[in-house]
């Protein structure tokens, strides 16, 4: 029985204290340990990116995470097919819970706190069975010899059973990946989801940037750097000045223009995450000991972003489960939805994939992929009217500005209730600093005066937080990366990196200053 005035959420403690779990250390962890498990864990998600699962067809394999992979840090066909992607989920749901007073918890309070994680822990396993299983009945498809082998075990129930497999090894996959995060976060430093990130973003960029093995035989190199020195050296100056210029530039893959994209969004992030206001504070108790509080203008940092992105891996994920069962009732192939190629052959003659989406709300919410989506027909009318796929230019106009609108506000709407939800409010911040034995000189030692004070600037910077993580990621969506990964994941890897860096830092600190861990949350 739950007890009067607390939440019903208690009711499920019973469950979620006996859900696997990493244990937290003992004491404090020395430094190096934390950064060799930060290394293992690295290794290890690579390593997992490699074991691909058993029994499935890769020819029927359609990755319908294609344009988020580096998001979602994810690999088609692996274990870790399903990446981040349940876990952020999970998150923005007890978010929205949490924000909109749904869930009544307080989560200043240790009790509340540990039901709110176990609850969160418990909605992450169900996210990880509900992606799994449309997955595998919607883009994962067994092979032939795969379900004539389970035949042998279960006469007329082959197919199920293989496709019972395979959502075993997506489910056994992710929630591996749910522990390595819970590893990094309790014995490593930073959080596990974002290192992840952080690694399949860079690999990208760094194969998008200097990958020199052509796709086919004597081919162009893929690379922006190898396919430049290709172009110079293989066309005549006639030909470099007669498309060879805007075949380097612009065209895909990997053209010019998206590497400088790539180049400006890590400038303008490292810039931005140094801006900060600082708020001056002084020991109640020791005369001279001063300090100050900063708060950054990417306040909200770059959770809002991944939150959106997986918001948007779920509506792609889903209209093309609704187009690939048209006997479905009212979703089933509902063009408003959103529409897409109906075989391969016909995504290869319109220049696209299968997971692309073509019509209806799936269309207007996808992610824009540089300026061959929109910039180039612009340009050439005739030469690359294809890339239009038929639609007009207003169509193409209006995909634009939806997309850009929906990052921008969706993500100030994540960075608020990432704030309330993550004890980075003014009340919450008052109370860690009054905690401290820290006061601001001039105002009375009091977490009201605090957070009145604190009032006036985190929930302001919160939203300035939220609609520049929200304009950088479409803006670099919009011009491009190498590498398809994406405005968005290049905002995020360069965010993290930065964190990360900082994080470091404030590890060594404690290391030579045991006093601070107290004020850093760390006993």
């Amino acid at each position: 029985m739950v007890e009067e005035g607390k939440s019903k959420l208690y009711a499920l403690k019973p469950i979620t204290d006996r859900l696997p779990a990493v244990a937290k250390p003992v004491g404090h962890v020395h430094f190096r340990t934390k950064m060799l498990w930060v290394v293992l864990i690295l290794v290890l998600y690579f390593a997992l990116t490699n074991v691909f699962i058993y029994g499935l067809d890769p020819q029927e394999t359609i990755d319908v995470f294609a344009s988020l992979r580096a998001i979602l840090a994810g690999a088609q066909g692996s274990l870790m097919h399903l990446g981040i992607g349940p876990i952020v989920t999970g998150s923005i749901i007890m978010q929205l819970f949490a924000g909109s007073k749904i869930i009544k918890l307080d989560l200043t309070n240790d009790e509340d706190k540990s039901v709110y994680q176990g609850t969160q822990k418990l909605l992450v396993i169900i996210m990880i069975v509900v992606e799994a299983i449309p997955q595998v009945f919607g883009f994962l498809h067994p092979s032939g010899d795969f379900v004539s082998r389970m035949e042998g075990f279960a006469p007329g129930q082959g197919m199920l059973m293989a496709n019972s497999l395979i959502v075993g090894q997506l489910v056994i996959g992710s929630y591996l990946v749910f522990l390595m995060d819970e590893v990094v976060s309790k014995w490593g430093i930073g959080s596990g989801v974002s290192l992840f990130i952080a690694g399949g973003v860079s690999q990208q960029i760094f194969v998008g940037t200097f990958n020199w093995i052509p796709t086919e035989a004597g081919g162009v190199p893929p690379g922006t750097i190898p396919k430049t020195m290709w172009y110079l050296n293989n066309m005549s100056v006639s030909g470099v000045s007669q498309g060879g210029f805007e075949q380097i530039l612009l065209q895909d893959p990997n053209p010019v223009i998206a590497l400088v994209g790539t180049m400006v969004i890590f400038l303008i992030v490292a810039y931005a995450e140094s801006m900060r206001i600082e708020l001056p504070l002084a020991h109640g108790a020791a005369r001279g000991a001063r300090g100050r509080y900063p708060i950054r203008l990417i306040y909200a940092s770059n959770i809002p972003v991944i939150l959106m992105a997986a918001v948007l891996a779920n509506v792609s994920m889903f209209s093309l489960l609704f187009w690939n069962n048209p006997d479905w009732p009212l979703v089933g192939q509902n063009w408003m939805i959103g529409s897409y190629p109906t075989s391969a052959a016909d995504a290869e003659a319109l220049g696209i994939s299968r997971t692309t989406p073509m019509t209806g709300v799936a269309y207007y919410l996808s992610t824009v992929m540089g300026v061959s989506d929109w910039l180039l027909p612009l340009l050439g009318p005739d030469r690359y009217e294809h890339l239009l796929r038929g639609h007009t230019y207003l169509q193409v106009i209006a995909h634009l500005l939806i997309y850009v609108t929906v990052m921008i506000v969706g993500s100030i709407i994540f960075a608020k209730f990432w704030i309330e939800t993550t004890n980075m409010g003014p009340e919450a911040v008052a109370k860690q600093i009054e905690g401290s034995g820290m006061q601001i000189p001039g105002f009375r030692r009091d977490p009201r005066v605090l957070r009145r004070v604190l009032e006036r600037y985190i929930p302001v910077v919160t939203v300035i937080s939220g609609a520049a993580v929200g304009s950088l990621a479409a803006g670099a969506d919009l011009l491009g990366t190498v590498g398809n990964a994406s405005g968005t994941g290049v905002l995020l890897a360069v965010g993290i990196l930065i964190q990360f860096y900082e994080a470091m830092g404030r590890e060594q600190m404690m290391e030579m200053h045991p006093v601070l861990r107290g004020f850093f949350g760390s006993e």
